[in-house]
């Protein structure tokens, strides 16, 4: 069996390719049940969540994610998230691989963002804030950059020195990088913005989006968290990885759905933009808001990836 740790997971998943993946895994047969959500309490801190995440390709593979996501680890100097992706054989039941889980985890969510940002965000988009200063913040930027012609980062997050520090590892990359003390200034000039944060209150206000912004909300993963407010939907076309998740999971949008600021009928698929069902942004100064709960089939279809890169096998 293949075992994969955080540097050859990340080695094995460049950016074009795993963007690529995903679109096409969006486009395939792959089954993806609900995914099992959990909470579990941890003494004198903030409850954990289990996460368990199954997907399938009839025939040809098959795969289960284990995540655990604990907030209160910002305090002991550790990820909040910890996973293990175990890729097995569709046609055998064969286990195939173990995939650092994290380290997957975070660069397929980027790449989600960027498949979707390269359907929604304008074309000359150059600015690009992002808001929070996990794991996620540094793959946010190379994701996005992949995909549109991005000349200035920033970063915002309410640790400041933690915001210089991922500004300074992404100088390190070559990327034009800065962090920021003023979010709504930062988020009134950006053609993006990319939230991946535990926010339980609303980060970005609608009232800030210039026209033609494109609103990218990776964190709060609870109904009880939220990265923008009902003016950031009511001006935006919404748009999230998969509605099933979205509505039951996401409070960006179970939140307004609740208060009737946003109807589902009006929320439209990633799969709808892959696939030409939907032709994404329709002009300039229309603003697009993606919501991003994590689909397994974007862990399958990178666990795939991984493995067939180190493997040469197809």
């Amino acid at each position: 069996m293949l075992v994969l740790d955080e540097e050859q997971t990340r080695a094995a998943l460049p950016w074009p390719e795993l963007i690529e993946a995903i679109a096409r895994m969006f486009q395939s047969e792959c089954v993806m049940p609900v995914r099992h959500h959990h909470e579990m309490d941890v003494p004198d801190e903030e409850s954990a969540t289990l996460l368990l995440m199954p997907a399938w390709v009839p025939g040809r593979y098959a795969g289960v994610k284990t995540v655990s996501v604990f907030p209160g680890n910002v305090r002991r100097g550790l990820p909040a998230i910890f996973g293990t992706y175990l890729l097995s054989s569709g046609a055998t039941g064969e286990m195939l691989a173990a995939i650092d889980g994290g380290e997957l985890t975070a660069r397929r969510t980027a790449a989600a963002s960027a498949l979707a940002a390269r359907h929604l965000a304008r074309p000359d988009a150059e600015e690009l804030l992002v808001c929070g200063t996990g794991r996620l913040s540094l793959n946010l930027m190379l994701a996005h950059g992949t995909t549109r012609p991005i000349k200035r980062y920033r970063v915002w997050g309410r640790n400041g020195q933690a915001a210089k520090k991922i500004a300074a590892e992404a100088r390190a990359l070559g990327l034009n990088a800065e962090a920021v003390a003023d979010a709504e200034a930062a988020a009134r000039t950006a053609d993006i913005i990319s939230c991946a944060t535990l926010s339980k209150e609303p980060l970005i206000s609608g009232e800030w989006l210039k026209p033609g912004a494109h609103l990218d909300l990776v964190g709060a993963f609870k109904p009880s968290m939220r990265e923008s407010d009902d003016e950031a939907i009511r001006r935006a076309s919404v748009y999230v990885d998969t509605r099933a998740g979205a509505i039951s999971e996401a409070g960006d949008i179970v939140q307004p759905l609740k208060s009737g600021v946003l109807k589902e009928g009006d929320i439209r698929e990633l799969a709808e933009l892959v696939s030409g069902v939907h032709g994404g942004r329709s002009h300039d100064a229309e603003i697009t808001l993606f919501k991003s709960v994590g689909a397994a089939l974007e862990d399958l279809a990178g666990a795939i990836l991984a493995y067939e890169t180190v493997t040469g096998r197809k």
